[in-house]
């Protein structure tokens, strides 16, 4: 086996080595397309691939295999141009960067990239449309999903150093009231129930989620959020009046 890691902030040169052959590259595809693998057979547009690249690295890592159809017969990749449409998706149609690696399959004189991409650490990352916006992605099953405001404010607070403050008010007491009794809440619905405008509910649901008090439920057009069935409600919140006696409670993600 011969393979050779191929970093996007490294020379631009095409990766000349021999290949991995065989058995490996068939039981990736027998996997079929999931979370963390996605087809193609082939690519013409850098702008389209920049969304599967930030769309793994957003959520679990994954990898593309390049040259190969969605039924999984292999096509093989066209030219060492698709190579550089990948590097050109990494470099500059995502932001930040995506890094990745590459390995090369070989298979009855056909090559299949494998373009493989680590779950990032600085997340969100976003990718380029024709119009020049960038949107989030995040990958759900098999298809590559906008990241809607909360994901990414949820992204952007688990990187922060500076931990999570809660006021513990009526607001957040009514939504995990609400979920002890209801299997999920929507933003808009809690903003009914609670009397909050549609952007401070926004604003406390992306502090639960933050804090893993929270988990998303994905729907086909919205995502939906529920209690974490880990969640210690009663500890959480003896630990949080141990901290803060006066009115309100004031928490930390970060103890």
């Amino acid at each position: 086996m011969i393979e050779k890691t191929k970093l996007p902030n490294s020379s631009s040169s095409f990766p000349s080595f021999g290949g991995v052959r065989g058995g490996s590259l068939s039981k990736l595809i027998q996997q079929g397309e999931h979370q963390q693998q996605d087809f193609k057979y082939c690519i013409s547009d850098s702008k389209k691939i920049a969304r599967s690249l930030v769309a793994f690295a957003n959520t679990d890592g994954g990898r593309l295999l390049v040259g190969v159809k969605d039924n999984g017969r292999i096509a093989g990749v066209r030219s060492e141009e698709e190579y550089y449409m990948v590097e050109s998706a990494a470099k500059i149609y995502s932001k930040p960067e995506v890094f990745f690696s590459v390995k090369q399959h070989l298979v009855d004189g056909k090559t299949v990239l494998e373009v493989i991409i680590e779950s990032s650490n600085e997340k969100p990352h976003y990718a380029r449309d024709e119009e020049g916006r960038w949107w989030a992605y995040f990958r759900k099953d098999d298809e590559n999903r906008l990241a809607n405001k909360i994901m990414i404010e949820v992204w952007k607070q688990q990187k922060s150093m500076e931990g999570i403050l809660i006021n513990y008010s009526d607001a957040e007491k009514c939504l995990l009231d609400y979920l002890e009794n209801n299997e999920k809440i929507s933003v808009s619905k809690y903003s009914r129930i609670a009397h909050q405008s549609y952007r401070k509910a926004e604003q406390i649901i992306t502090s639960f989620r933050s804090l893993n008090i929270l988990i998303d439920v994905f729907g086909d057009t919205r995502i939906d959020y529920a209690i974490n069935e880990n969640f210690d409600r009663e500890g959480w919140e003896h630990k949080a009046k141990e901290k803060n006696n006066a009115g309100q409670i004031r928490l930390s993600r970060h103890h």
